[in-house]
Order: structure tokens, then sequence, then C-alpha cells
């Protein structure tokens, strides 16, 4: 198949299937970066891998552990630099030598300081080749979430809305704005991040799950971090009844015991938060969330919390689905503050993804 194709497009197309592999499980390895792998020996593939849903296995041994008998002498394609230190597994090196692999091929250097720009010299002792840099650019940007959790203090924000074609962000006669095909694309983008913040009135009025409901991802389902400074929340709402499958944090303010007790019957976690002008400092939210281990956080709320998040500028893509119908005197609350105020000048793209008449514009904030 590639006897006719020069070694750096062969290299390429390679190192794409390892970064598809990668995507298949972003936002759903917990601390750990989600790493694609491809297994090549003439330039036929053995194996492909990913990291495994919560972080463990690392892609690299779940390619060695699915080939049937040791295999020497091949390439391995990796999103991203090898392990090299010992941690609650010991090093990715160490089954890249043992396994005796020719040459292995990785996208960009890991930002952990444990192995930052180790790998090479402890694969190269032991006469293993490395390549780095194919596909930095695109890597790069996939692992924007990973990088900022490494080197930042805040994790990596993105925002969803759904508004009608006249602009309304609710529809006082029927709970749906957009149509099947854009509520199953925001389940899947839902999928793709660790955690949804989310506000208490949107939890009132809405009453939603805030789950992954598409079938074989159900276990993908995003942790739910509600933001009620009053604990106002229903005991009966969905997320706190799907509380003991799924990782629900209320961050408040004003003491209610009883209603404390309650939640954590119900396996709630409560975390208390000063406020400033009444309100929460959404930054420092942010800052805690991420010492919480969230890295990829998806905010579904009312326009009131995500205007306050686009006015401080925490928010790195911005998500609009658009329907195709106007609902003209049962809309409620315009989009149009948002749009001039946060939205007009920046850059947007149009997902090519057929929605059956809805649209996805996707801004890119920073």
């Amino acid at each position: 198949m590639f006897t006719k194709k020069n070694k750096s497009q062969k290299n390429i197309f390679f190192m794409n299937l390892a970064l598809m592999q990668a995507k298949k499980i972003l936002g759903n390895t917990s601390t750990n970066p989600a790493v694609g792998a491809v297994y090549v020996k003439n330039n036929q593939i053995l194996a492909a891998a990913h990291t495994s849903h919560k972080g463990r296995p690392h892609a690299e041994q779940n390619i060695f552990s699915s080939l049937k008998s040791k295999i020497s002498g091949a390439d391995l394609y990796l999103t991203l630099e090898p392990c090299s230190h010992y941690g609650k597994t010991s090093p990715c090196t160490n089954l890249i030598i043992r396994n005796k692999v020719k040459k292995v091929y990785f996208s960009i250097l890991d930002p952990d300081k444990r192995s930052f720009n180790k790998s090479r010299n402890i694969l190269n002792k032991y006469k293993v080749k490395t390549n780095v840099g194919l596909l930095n650019s695109q890597t790069k940007d996939f692992y924007k979430s990973y990088l900022r959790y490494k080197n930042e203090k805040l994790p990596y924000v993105n925002c969803k809305m759904a508004i009608s074609k006249d602009y309304f962000t609710i529809n006082k006669k029927n709970k749906w704005i957009t149509n099947d095909y854009s509520r199953s694309r925001g389940h899947l983008i839902r999928s793709q991040h660790d955690c949804i913040i989310t506000s208490c009135r949107t939890i009132i009025n809405d009453n939603p799950n805030l789950n992954c409901r598409i079938s074989g991802l159900e276990n993908r389902s995003p942790g739910v971090i509600i933001l009620d400074k009053n604990l106002n929340i229903p005991i009966k709402s969905n997320v706190i009844k799907n509380a003991k499958k799924n990782f629900t944090l209320i961050f408040f303010n004003k003491f209610n015991k009883k209603k404390i007790v309650l939640l954590k019957k119900k396996n709630v976690k409560i975390y208390y938060m000063p406020l400033h002008n009444n309100n929460f400092n959404l930054k420092n939210i942010l800052i805690k969330i991420r010492k919480f281990g969230f890295s990829r956080v998806f905010i579904e709320s009312g326009i009131n919390l995500i205007s306050n998040f686009l006015k401080y500028n925490l928010i790195d893509n911005f998500y609009l689905f658009i329907s195709n119908k106007k609902i003209g005197l049962n809309g409620q609350h315009s989009f149009n503050k948002i749009n001039n105020n946060f939205l007009l000048h920046k850059k947007c793209t149009n997902e090519k993804v057929n929605l059956f008449g809805d649209k996805l514009a996707i801004y890119k904030l920073k």
C-alpha cells in the first residue's frame, strides 16, 4: 500500500491513526492524558489502542497486551511521549524496551515533569530509535486541556447553548429548541468532558439528567458540579438521584444542616465557597475544580451563568446549536446580548455534520 509513497507521508498516515485512537477516549482518562498508539511492521498495522477509561492501563500497555505473541522489530506511533517514571504503574519505556521495538515516533513531549524529554535518552540507550514532532501542531491542539492542566491553574473550559432561529434560548411551550440530531451531538460533546458545571436555577427549571445517553457511551457521563449558594436544589431532582452512580458536587455558601445531611446520604459532595459581591468568584471555582482533578469542563446552564463566565473570559470554546425554526411569541431570553457583547467578532466555524436543518457554530474564544 505504501510502496509508492515516501516515508514522511507514511509516518504522517500512521500518526493520524494514533491521533484518531486518542480522540476516542478524550475526556475520560481522569488526570492522565488520552494517548493513541499504533504498532506497525513492514507497513502492516499489528495493533491499535488508546489509554483505558479512567486513565489506566496506558495506551502502550494496551498495545502490547493485545498482541497474541511478542513481535520485535516493529515501529510504535504515539501521540505523546511515553512515560519514563514509576508511578502507579511501571514506565512505558520499560515495556517498549522489553518488546524490542525498533523505532518510536511520538508527536509531542509530555509536559509532566517526571517524564518531560527523558524517554529519548532512555530508549536510545537500549538502541531503540526515536522520532519527535510528527503532526506537532494538530496534536498540540488536541492536548490543549492536558497541557493546560499540567502548566496552569485553570482547567480547559467549553460551553454549550441552544437557540432558536430567531435567537431565543427558551421556548415557553416546548422543552426542546433544537432537534434530536443536535441533542445527540450535544451528548457526544458532553462525553468528551470530565465534568459539567450548571446552576441550581437550571436544575430547578429543567430538571436535567446531565448524563450521556448515547448507546455505548453511558459510562462516559461526566461528573456534575452545581453552583448553589443557598442550597436550594430539590432533593428529588434527577442529578441528585443519579449521584450514587455519578460524581456530583455542590458548591454552596449558606449553611443548611438538614439539607446537607440529606445530600450527603444521597452521595453528593458538598463544598463551601465564599462569595464576592453576593456571587461566587467563578475563577476560584474553576481553580478548585482543577484541584479536584478535572481538566475538561463543560458548561451547560442558563444565559445568566454563561454570560458571567464569558464576562470574565473563562471559556475557551463556545458551541452554539442553532435551530432552523423560529418560535416567535413563545420565545424567552434573547441571545442577542451574549452575541453582541462576546461573540460578534470572534472566529467561528460551522461544524460539517448533518444536523438535518439545525446548525452547530463553534466559536474559538482563546
